[in-house]
């Protein structure tokens, strides 16, 4: 009954408008005080490890730019084999495994389609039959997206759509939940083929920004798909979320292995290892 309750209330709540109002309150001109509270009643209750950040929270000019904070010099050491596919993000395992076709597992009995979360099956068809991991930033996460191998960016294709939660509840429940929200696919070219890196979006979630080149969701634009020649290094910041969410990856088949020890809810680091490149 709970979770049917949640349901509804989503259903019925205004998400996008919701999304617009808690980014302009993050970002609000109001006392610098104003947002130090809010800083440092967010970091009590979800136990944010503040000695990592950048900054002291008395630097922070708002909540948005705690949020979105930046972490120490040598918080999150990346894995520097060559072969070594690593986390683009701290967070959770969702789902990870083998895609059937371009179908990727959601929760238990509910799939998603790739060519729907890429924007397109041409977008989609090299990743056919390959591996996915799906990975969720909680509210205490550092929520700065990056390089899971070195390579160069191909395109951007921004998706706009809806902005239902990423909660479990959501997840187990919501069909094709990823693939339905506002989110910004990345395609890159690496030494074992095509990647694909896709931030999506959820209630309440400000925007997500790119780090080379300013580009945001939620500012009202129409799908678009932008191309690059652009190489980053392993570990190299490509994005932001301005709140939330959630990161999928894609790999083509028989081009990599995930790690055998990870598993679903299983906590992960930026710059940890999650796979090798075979």
């Amino acid at each position: 009954m709970k979770e049917q309750a949640f349901l509804t209330l989503m259903r019925l709540l205004p998400k996008s408008m919701l999304s617009s109002v808690m980014g302009w309150l993050v970002n609000a001109p109001c006392p610098r005080w104003v947002h130090q509270k809010s800083i440092a009643a967010f970091a009590r209750r979800y136990a944010v490890h503040v000695d990592e950040a950048e900054k002291p929270l008395g630097e922070y000019a708002s909540f948005a730019e705690f949020f979105s904070r930046k972490l120490k010099p040598g918080m999150r050491p990346v894995d520097a084999d060559d072969l070594a596919i690593v986390s683009p993000v701290d967070g959770r395992v969702s789902q990870l495994g083998e895609m059937v076709d371009d179908q990727c597992i959601q929760a238990k009995g509910i799939w998603f389609s790739a060519s729907k979360l890429l924007g397109s099956e041409e977008a989609a068809r090299p990743f056919w039959g390959g591996s996915f991991i799906t990975i969720y930033l909680s509210p205490r996460d550092y929520h700065r997206i990056h390089a899971p191998l070195a390579g160069d960016i191909e395109s951007l294709h921004y998706l706009p759509g809806q902005f239902w939660p990423v909660h479990p509840i959501a997840v187990r429940n919501k069909k094709a939940l990823y693939a339905i929200n506002e989110r910004m696919a990345l395609t890159l070219q690496t030494r074992m083929g095509k990647l694909a890196l896709v931030a999506v979006g959820a209630t309440c979630v400000g925007r997500i920004v790119t780090a080379f080149d300013k580009q945001a969701t939620h500012e009202g634009k129409a799908a678009y798909v932008k191309p690059y020649a652009l190489p980053v290094k392993k570990g190299e910041e490509l994005m932001r979320f301005e709140m939330g969410s959630t990161v999928v990856l894609l790999f083509e088949k028989n081009a990599m292995r995930l790690e055998e020890s990870l598993q679903p809810e299983e906590a992960v680091r930026m710059g940890q290892k999650i796979g090798s490149v075979l």
